[in-house]
């Protein structure tokens, strides 16, 4: 049962979110530096929050998902400084502040996502190390870490990274269109879920609806995401609008024209909040979720 709001389980995380990246040598401070640059930059910590509360949602401890929700969060926040570099969205804010590359430089911008990765798995496998004795327990850990390598990998963020890229000045179809959504949003969402039901005790049939909500959530996320590129305050966003026409990226509006991105929006949230209906009142903070982010593109 899910015993938080969003905003203490994101308070949990953001307490803990640098004590568990692995000590560097003074003489690679700078990779540290830049490392610790856009992990503390702030963030809405979606990904992790939903780890920790997919955790307690099928029955786990908080303070033994708290590794596998820091690693999430390296591993999006890896992805951020990468996207941001010139090689590929070329963004110069992020979060109202500059990006890695353009205080850090792009090739530690590029090492420093390298070490945001690599520091993942280590917390990870760090933690599996204490459970040798607990075949049980260290099984869970093995579910969870392969579900967060799974998502984030090239069968998940990386491959809709490179299907985006590639569609960038041509037209797309529908079908690559959600795969690139599909893949390199929410595929890091729903893995974030996943995980975190692995270190509790799910049913196959929660499982699976909490999968399908990762889904529809993700999907949702990057639609409105489209939309606030189109219509959004850049102010408020923290980074340029426009950047997706300038580049000609393939996005939903690009693809089907601004009202029937809103429609398709709420018919994902619509899945999303269909998927967890069985649970009624112990599913609020995933449906609060959902309303919320719904509510960024409409």
């Amino acid at each position: 049962m899910i015993n938080h709001t969003f905003d203490e389980y994101k308070r949990y995380l953001e307490e803990h979110l640098t004590d568990l990246l692995p000590d560097i040598d003074h003489k690679s401070i700078t990779l540290y530096d830049s490392m610790k640059y856009s992990i503390e930059s702030g963030g809405k910590r979606i990904r992790p929050v939903l780890l920790l509360a997919a955790c307690e949602f099928t029955g786990g401890r908080l303070e033994e998902a708290l590794p596998y929700a820091c690693a999430v969060e390296y591993i999006h926040t890896y992805t951020l400084i990468h996207d941001d570099l010139p090689c590929m969205d070329d963004d110069e804010l992020r979060r109202g502040i500059p990006t890695n590359h353009k205080v850090y430089g792009e090739a530690v911008a590029t090492l420093a996502g390298d070490g945001l990765q690599s520091a993942a798995f280590e917390v990870m496998n760090q933690d599996m190390l204490l459970y040798f004795d607990d075949p049980e327990a260290l099984k869970k850990r093995v579910k969870a870490a392969y579900e967060i390598s799974k998502g984030s990998g090239c069968r998940g963020v990386v491959a809709g990274q490179i299907a985006d890229m590639e569609a960038e000045n041509k037209s797309t179809s529908a079908e690559l269109l959600d795969f690139i959504h599909l893949h390199k949003t929410a595929a890091l969402i729903i893995a974030s879920i996943r995980a975190g039901a692995r270190l509790g005790d799910p049913d196959p049939e929660m499982l699976t609806n909490l999968t399908v909500y990762g889904e529809n959530l993700g999907l949702a996320f990057q639609i409105a995401d489209d939309i606030l590129d189109v219509v959004g305050d850049e102010n408020e966003m923290g980074k340029k609008t426009g950047a997706d026409k300038a580049n000609e990226k393939t996005t939903y509006p690009s693809v089907y024209g601004l009202e029937e991105s809103q429609r398709r929006l709420q018919e994902a949230t619509d899945k999303a909040l269909e998927a967890l209906a069985p649970y009624y009142d112990n599913a609020e903070l995933f449906n609060q979720l959902a309303v919320t982010l719904a509510k960024r593109g409409n």
